[in-house]
C-alpha cells in the first residue's frame, strides 16, 4: 500500500513558477512509475507528466514542467514554470507499481488528495 501527500499548490500570476511535491510512503517507491495528473471544474482527469527511467509530458506543458523524483526522499516533484490560466487545475499525484509508464489515469493503482493551483491572468 503507499499513500500520496501532495502539496505547494497555491494562486500565481500567469507567467509565474509553482513546484509541487508528493511524498510517499512505502519502501519500494523507486520501483514505482509516478505521475501527475490535473482536473479543472467540468473537465476530465488529464495526463500532465510521469517519470519511471525517462520522463514523459503532455503537449500542453512540454518546455514549461519538469517533473523529478528523489528516491531517497521518496519524493517527486513537479516544477512548473510559465504558468498559464488554463494551467488551473486540481493536480493530483499518482503512482503504479507496474514500470511501464501510461497516461491513463484509471491505470494507476494509488492517488493523493489533491493540491489546488490557480493561475490568474
Amino acid at each position: 500500500q503507499v499513500q500520496l501527500v501532495e502539496s505547494g499548490g497555491g494562486l500565481v500570476q500567469a507567467g509565474g513558477s509553482l513546484r509541487l511535491s508528493c511524498a510517499a510512503s512505502g519502501r519500494t517507491f523507486s520501483t514505482y512509475t509516478m505521475a501527475w495528473f490535473r482536473q479543472a471544474p467540468g473537465k476530465e482527469r488529464e495526463f500532465v507528466a510521469a517519470i519511471r527511467w525517462s520522463t514523459y509530458y503532455s503537449d500542453s506543458v512540454k518546455g514549461r514542467f519538469t517533473i523529478s523524483r528523489d528516491n531517497a526522499k521518496n519524493t517527486v516533484y513537479l516544477q512548473m514554470n510559465s504558468l498559464k490560466p488554463e494551467d488551473t487545475a486540481v493536480y493530483y499525484c499518482a503512482a503504479r507499481s507496474d514500470m511501464v509508464v501510461v497516461t491513463t489515469y484509471s491505470l494507476y493503482n494509488y492517488w493523493g488528495q489533491g493540491t489546488q493551483v490557480t493561475v490568474s491572468s
